[in-house]
């Protein structure tokens, strides 16, 4: 079973995401393994942009308070 998305870092979450496009770029799978496939990518891909959007606001707030 696979991890939830939710509980993956950034990193976990990038190389999953990786292998999703692999998989679906490769094809053989059925309409429902490819649709299943590609919900998981797009909760994989909003996963990555919160953690990202989460370290530039960490970076800026130690940018702001450096410049004080």
């Amino acid at each position: 079973m696979a991890e939830p998305v939710e509980s993956l870092g950034y990193e976990q979450a990038r190389d999953e995401l990786v292998e999703v496009v692999r998989a679906l770029e490769a094809g053989g799978l059925s309409l429902d393994e490819s649709v299943a496939l590609w919900e998981r990518g797009e909760a994989l891909a909003a996963r990555c942009e919160e953690q990202l959007a989460g370290a530039r606001e960490r970076v800026q707030t130690a940018l702001d308070a450096r410049a004080d």
